[in-house]
């Protein structure tokens, strides 16, 4: 078994990840939160000790200083540490640095989304296959357990796609995994997620139909989705790491990825990128100054974390599955949602977090178990879904599955 963990990054998804680790010590051990910035990771470990969440109270929840770009640093810190599972919640862009220092410690790595450089924006398909997937056969050489994308989506939906062929499908056709908010933050415009993330990743539409990639304009393509739970929701045709992954472990002819937008978002998102302010590319002021317009909105709009206090309302992120069984024609959506409120009152976190930072923490138990202690790379839907999907309903993540759902309507381009 694998004992102590070391979280990377303090923002909102790591947040939930201490808690759900502070809640599960006696399986996971201690827990260090490690950021650039410590004063967060404290302000975590506040949080984590006002709720209680200790399950072990002689247990150990602490902070350390780490840019995690820098490899010896990260390396020292693991093994001062003896943190045996790395869980990467800090920016995507170290998370090569951050698999490297696993591989050299023999640590488990686990993060939540796809590598990215900070000067390239939607590469080429498959993104897995740019970064990560080019370590591969070293992981499996020195015997390193590197599970990929293992948030909600990418993660729990790939799982879905995985639950989806084991019980229900004999022949998968088209997946849609869509995720929506209905929610309100109360602001007059926010981001759920680090906004510079967010934003990188509406540069273009790169989807997965007919065995083949496709690609799209952004915010081109919507429908309007009759959701469980959250009534209907209109949701626009996206790109997503997820896509990337299962277009090569899961045979299907199509896979597309749907996000909700109200209109309002659509429209300040629209004069945002038409003023050139979510570009990522440096530019110099008047003054001689250089700034990177994408990095001053991040400075502009509200920490992520600080939504969750007045959030109210819903989420609901699915998988809606056509297929065959037995040779019969089959609708299945497996989905989960997850109320803003709630989310506030277990671990002071909005629920999009929530929905984040239970899954790595529900995978670091079962590395810890050597349930998924598998000794090389993979993405989630390689795995078993099982036990995924009975930890996630214990811990705060109930999937439901429901036969014959509401029909897809047409999609429409958005003109």
């Amino acid at each position: 078994m694998r004992k102590n963990v070391l979280i990377a990054g303090a923002g909102g998804v790591a947040h939930v990840a201490a808690h759900k680790c502070a809640q599960n010590n006696d399986i996971l051990g201690d827990i260090c939160i490690a950021s650039r910035t410590q004063s967060k990771c404290d302000a975590i470990i506040e949080s984590v000790k006002r709720k209680k969440h200790l399950k072990d109270p002689g247990g150990k929840i602490y902070s350390k200083a780490l840019n995690a770009l820098d490899i010896p640093a990260a390396v020292k810190l693991i093994k001062e540490t003896n943190s045996q599972i790395v869980i990467n919640l800090a920016q995507s862009y170290v998370n090569m640095p951050l698999l490297e220092a696993c591989i050299q410690t023999g640590a488990a790595y686990i993060d939540t989304a796809i590598h990215e450089e900070p000067n390239k924006v939607c590469e080429d398909p498959p993104w897995y296959a740019n970064y990560e997937w080019k370590r591969q056969d070293e992981c499996e050489q020195k015997s390193i357990t590197a599970i990929l994308g293992a948030g909600f989506d990418p993660g729990v939906v790939n799982a879905y796609c995985a639950l989806a062929l084991k019980h229900y499908f004999d022949k998968i056709e088209t997946i849609d995994i869509m995720d929506v908010n209905a929610g309100n933050h109360g602001k007059y415009f926010a981001t759920n997620f680090d906004p510079e993330i967010n934003f990188r990743e509406f540069k273009k539409v790169w989807t997965w139909i007919d065995r083949k990639w496709v690609e799209e304009k952004v915010h081109s393509i919507k429908m309007v989705y009759d959701f469980p739970v959250v009534g209907p929701q209109p949701v626009y045709l996206n790109g997503h790491d997820e896509l990337h992954s299962l277009s090569k472990y899961i045979d299907a002819d199509s896979i597309r990825f749907w996000m909700g937008f109200g209109d309002h978002y659509i429209n300040v998102f629209s004069v945002l990128t038409n003023l050139g302010l979510t570009s990522e590319k440096p530019i110099k002021t008047a003054e001689g100054v250089e700034v990177v317009p994408l990095k001053v909105i991040k400075a502009i709009l509200p920490d992520p974390l600080s939504l969750a206090p007045n959030y109210t309302g819903k989420t609901c992120i699915g998988n809606f599955v056509k297929g065959a069984k037995d040779g019969k024609k089959r609708e299945v959506f497996i989905y989960n949602t997850c109320d803003h409120a709630k989310c506030y009152k277990e671990v002071e976190s909005q629920a999009i977090s929530y929905t984040a930072g239970v899954p790595p923490v529900a995978t670091a138990m079962l590395i810890a178990r050597g349930v998924w202690d598998i000794k090389r790379m993979v993405n989630v839907e390689e795995l078993d879904p099982d036990p995924l999907i009975e930890i996630l309903d214990r811990i705060g993540l109930l999937t439901v599955v429901l036969e014959n759902p509401k029909a897809l309507p047409e999609s429409q381009r958005v003109r």
